[in-house]
């Protein structure tokens, strides 16, 4: 359907056009172009938007019976393009050949958990005589769409994450407007494209218009969204919220991930887990595992074992497949990685193992010695750096998590069932994990956080609600 195609153009609506200006995306593995996105500005956002509003009466009234042959349609062809979208991915944003065919299997599974989701869409009716001032009527409430929702994008997940936010939007019956990350246009372009060339799909329903600043203030800004989902940065999150006015505002912003390994846990297991979930995707993940804490008792072995397991990882080419760890995104992130971990050393820290370039690649890297106040604990790193704590008991370590300006997921390795019912009541976070690292995630699950992790929840079942709103009937 592709067929070799790097070119991501824009989706006004149903129209597909290709503009004179082009930017290169390069992949941060090798430098190679890969991908060229439409440079798209104001107007183009604004263009896109009306178009949206117009089509939006008739997406209201589409049959939920096409809207899922649609999602499910969509869902099936991307497993007939598997292999072309992991490779996409694999250039684009550097991820590994075998975690971008998961990528893939997920977005498929997501738009069908959001078909499943569709089915629950409902209301219910209200006794409106339940009080001596009411009376007998036939009252009810239902969900409509709606109209217009404007969907922006991040880079570490720019497949699954699109249909986290386009599948329910356009399954509840709104238009959408999507702005990708503009690390990864074609990923995105090819999704739309499967959503947009359906038999079943909406006409209009969907556009996709490229750019940073400039486009996303505009599509936010403008009055014609009733709701922006956004997932990004907490500096990005914070001036959304101030541009959007009048309207739902759902935002998934950073995280600071951490766990404590209690002296009950199995420590091996506990290792193996942890540095799953502190190098996978390179660290850049909002739940990447950043901080452990562990018991004293514990420390030694604990440490042990984590640097053990961080050296049998594959650091390398994405486009092997036993590679586990690819690049990071591009240059900038990689310095601020290498500046951080030089500013903990000057401070005290010492790397256990890690921390120095190998031949173009930021290494899994592990601190010891750290403090408080470094930027690699207080600060969201969005890098394949975590950092050992030795505390001294689990009132110590459930503390120092909670002394956070983020609340995204924590968890705790622990067979001490009074710490686990402990621990999912102090936790100051939209997500607890017991006996695993805090990076796992199910799409079945509402996600989400609290402090600035964001506002708003996702996940197919809790995202259709931010994409409808309530409308209250009585009959008299």
């Amino acid at each position: 359907m592709f067929d070799g195609e790097v070119e991501a153009k824009v989706f006004f609506g149903s129209s597909e056009e290709s503009k004179e200006e082009k930017s290169e995306r390069c992949s941060p593995y090798n430098g190679i172009v890969v991908s060229l996105a439409q440079i798209c500005d104001a107007d183009d956002a604004n263009r896109a938007l009306k178009i949206a509003a117009q089509a939006a009466p008739l997406a209201a009234k589409t049959l939920m019976s096409q809207r899922i042959l649609w999602l499910e349609d969509v869902a099936r062809k991307l497993q007939v393009y598997r292999e072309e979208f992991a490779e996409m991915l694999a250039k684009e944003v550097g991820k590994p050949i075998s975690f971008a065919r998961v990528e893939v299997d997920r977005c498929s599974e997501t738009i069908l958990l959001t078909v499943l989701e569709m089915a629950n869409l409902n209301g219910e009716t209200i006794p409106t005589d339940i009080m001596p001032s009411g009376k007998k009527t036939l009252a009810f409430y239902r969900r409509e769409p709606v109209g217009v929702v404007v969907c922006i994008t991040p880079f570490n997940f720019p497949l699954n994450l699109v249909a986290h936010k386009i599948a329910p939007a356009l399954g509840a019956g709104n238009t959408v407007v999507l702005k990708p990350t503009p690390e990864a246009p074609m990923t995105a372009y090819m999704l739309a494209k499967l959503f947009i060339d359906s038999e079943f799909a909406v006409k209009d329903a969907l556009s996709v218009v490229y750019g940073d600043a400039e486009v996303g203030s505009a599509l936010v800004s403008s009055d014609i969204p009733r709701v922006i989902s956004f997932t990004g940065s907490v500096p990005v999150g914070n001036i959304i919220t101030k541009q959007a006015g009048i309207k739902k505002v759902s935002l998934e912003l950073g995280g600071n991930a951490a766990t404590y390994i209690d002296k009950s846990a199995d420590i091996k297991y506990a290792a193996e887990r942890c540095t799953y979930g502190a190098f996978v995707n390179s660290g850049q993940v909002c739940i990447s595992l950043q901080r452990i804490y562990v018991h004293s008792d514990v420390y030694d072995e604990f440490a042990e074992e984590l640097a053990k397991e961080v050296q049998t990882l594959k650091v390398g080419s994405p486009y092997e497949e036993d590679t586990f760890m690819g690049p990071l995104i591009d240059e900038e992130s990689k310095n601020r990685a290498k500046t951080w971990v030089a500013s903990a050393r000057n401070e005290g820290a010492f790397v256990l193992t890690g921390g120095e370039e190998i031949n173009g690649m930021f290494p899994p890297t592990v601190m010891v010695n750290v403090t408080d106040d470094m930027n690699i604990i207080c600060e969201e790193v969005f890098a394949p750096i975590v950092s050992l704590i030795e505390v001294d008991s689990y009132g110590i370590a459930i503390k120092k998590m909670n002394n956070s300006p983020y609340g995204l997921q924590f968890s705790i390795f622990t067979n001490d069932l009074k710490m686990t019912q402990s621990f999912i009541d102090d936790a100051q976070c939209g997500g607890v994990v017991i006996n695993d690292i805090p990076t796992l995630r199910f799409d079945v699950q509402p996600y989400g956080g609290s402090k600035l992790s964001g506002v708003g929840r996702e996940g197919p079942k809790w995202a259709l609600e931010e994409f409808t709103e309530i409308k209250s009937v009585v009959i008299c």
